[in-house]
């Protein structure tokens, strides 16, 4: 498996050339990040291509790599009362001294959004993550693989509707998990975990109507309350 597997990314090196902004191999997984001026001619040759021949993508998602690198959760401390987690609030609308997330906190010399296409060839019984950067952040537009695989469809604007990315030449970008009046997208770091508005069927009105926010933010501490023989006292 090592071998075919370097072989591919060998293949691929040769092949696209300084089309491949990055390529490897981690983890028994090739990786390849190409620019989205190259993006549909690269995907076409590994869909058409005998050396390569990926005729699925099993998977399109958005990431936002804003404050790439950095540990919100993390601690290297406990106390006799339990183990308390959560102590930097760094997302919008967790707590009252919320931290905004920085603009430039992302992969050094890349973008904030990227869309991660999983490719699969049956034939060859291999696969391949291709990731494409959006050069822009207030606009993230990538081209939509859609003519090459339509079952990209669906993926694209599940991508479009929870991080805002634009695949440019997709036949129908319309939200597909959020309703039609949702503000933002959802799974972008800087959206409120608490939402921007919430929702309740009104009576009255017979309608669903929307309303702003009533919960009150705050940090919900994770602690572990340890009951456990080696933990009491002998004097017990």
């Amino acid at each position: 498996m090592a071998d075919a597997l370097q072989t591919l990314v060998e293949k691929l090196r040769t092949r696209f050339g300084d089309a491949l902004l990055e390529c490897r191999l981690d983890r028994d997984e090739v990786t390849i990040e190409i620019p989205p001026a190259r993006a549909i001619a690269v995907f076409t040759a590994l869909r058409d291509e005998p050396d390569f021949a990926f005729e699925q993508v099993m998977d399109v998602c958005g990431v936002d790599y804003s404050t790439y690198g950095e540990v919100e959760w993390a601690t290297n401390e406990s106390t006799d009362q339990g183990f308390s987690r959560g102590v930097v609030e760094r997302a919008t609308g967790r707590g009252p001294v919320a931290i905004q997330y920085a603009a430039g906190k992302t992969i050094p010399g890349k973008g904030r959004f990227a869309a991660v296409y999983q490719l699969l060839s049956v034939s060859r019984n291999q696969r391949v993550r291709v990731r494409v950067f959006a050069p822009d952040d207030e606009l993230p537009v990538v081209p939509s693989v859609v003519a090459l695989w339509a079952s990209a469809n669906w993926f694209e604007r599940e991508a479009f509707d929870l991080y805002g990315i634009v695949f440019e030449g997709h036949p129908d970008l319309r939200r597909i998990l959020t309703d039609y009046g949702f503000i933002g997208h959802p799974f972008r770091k800087d959206f409120p975990l608490i939402g921007n508005v919430e929702m309740r069927y009104d009576p009255e009105r017979g309608r669903v109507v929307y309303e702003p926010v009533s919960i009150e933010p705050r940090v919900l501490v994770p602690r572990v309350i340890r009951k456990d023989n080696r933990y009491l006292s002998e004097s017990r």
